[in-house]
């Protein structure tokens, strides 16, 4: 019989090239304890570290992504892993490759790879999806650097998370010292990212991998990789929207009316991020953030691997719809239809 274990990030990721992403405090616990106990209450055999967890105990719905915590799911007849976590090349996972296991979630190289978002952006640009323009800010060189974009720009992290360390920028001056205080506190290394700043509406948009689906109690088969509606995002604090942490995403994000979605606008980015999804061979849904210039052309300018699935499984979860869940329930979904069809998408590693 399959049964499911929720891994949670207990360690952070290894610095890679002098890049670090920071880690977030509960190691995404909550939303897997979210999973798990949505999983539960629709029949689903999920195992957990404890017999009877607590709604109120995150942790007690998820084991850690260490090699003794996928060792304990193991012993408790787990086979399904949803890596609700962030996972690397080398990550503890991937010693259990050939243990006969299933995955919900992306590769651990690709993650690893396309987790650097000029890594990703320069082979989007290459596939002529369009990008905003943008350039690294080293450490040793920050005083002395010239810059080829105008103000205001945006001041980002290379591995990051979410909005976390993004910053709109307005000169020079502003640059050199958010950049610095950045570079002091020591939580993305010793690069950064500069991009251009646009000034239009921003959207995200999850892509779902190809794969056969139910959508509305019918049987659904993808050939390709395909989007749900796209979610636009207001009430931004200076320019960016407010780390998800801090803000709920339902009191500052909503479903594009039904005439957005049908716009040239919106078909034409929702081609440029199933093909960029394509480009990475996702196996398990990402996010993609865009924005529009004056003219309303929508720019790709960051892709989350691992989008954020918290829900509304649990009493004091009810106000905690996800990006994704918001744009799911567009197409009929509630939060165990979006978990449920992800499951579905389970691969194994030996394939």
């Amino acid at each position: 019989m399959n049964k499911i274990a929720i891994l949670y990030q207990s360690e952070p990721p290894p610095m890679k090239d002098g890049i670090l992403k920071p880690m977030k405090p509960g190691g995404y616990s909550d939303s897997g304890a979210d999973i798990a106990n949505e999983l539960i209450a629709n029949n689903l055999p999920v195992v957990t570290p404890v017999k009877k967890p607590n709604p109120s105990e995150d942790k007690d719905w998820v084991f850690p992504d260490s090699k003794i915590g996928i060792e304990d799911a193991l012993s408790n007849g787990a086979n399904i892993f949803w890596l609700n976590t962030v996972i690397y090349k080398n990550h503890p996972i991937e010693y259990f490759f050939d243990r006969g296991i299933q995955i919900i979630g992306q590769t651990p190289s690709s993650v690893d790879k396309f987790d650097d978002k000029m890594f990703t952006n320069n082979l989007l640009k290459s596939n002529d999806i369009p990008i905003p323009k943008s350039e690294l800010i080293t450490k040793d060189k920050l005083l002395n650097q010239s810059l080829d974009i105008n103000f205001p720009l945006v001041l980002k992290p290379i591995r990051g998370r979410g909005s976390q360390g993004v910053v709109k920028i307005d000169n020079q001056k502003e640059l050199i010292n958010k950049a610095d205080t950045l570079f002091s506190e020591n939580k993305f290394g010793d690069t950064l990212y500069v991009e251009q700043y646009l000034s239009g509406q921003e959207i995200t948009i999850t892509v779902m991998p190809k794969g056969n689906y139910l959508i509305n109690n019918q049987d659904k088969s993808f050939m390709n990789h395909w989007c749900l509606p796209a979610v636009k995002r207001f009430n931004h604090d200076n320019g960016i929207a407010p780390y998800n942490g801090l803000v709920a995403v339902m009191e500052n994000s909503e479903v594009l009316e039904e005439h957005e979605l049908n716009s040239k606008h919106i078909q034409d980015v929702y081609r440029h991020c199933t093909k960029a999804a394509e480009l990475i061979g996702i196996k398990a849904p990402i996010r993609i953030d865009c924005r529009s210039d004056s003219t309303g052309t929508y720019y790709l300018f960051d892709l989350n691997m691992k989008p954020n699935m918290t829900g509304p499984s649990r009493p004091q979860r009810i106000n905690q719809d996800s990006l994704s869940l918001l744009a799911a329930r567009k197409i009929g979904w509630n939060y165990f239809d979006l978990l449920n069809n992800m499951v579905n998408q389970k691969w194994s590693p030996s394939m």
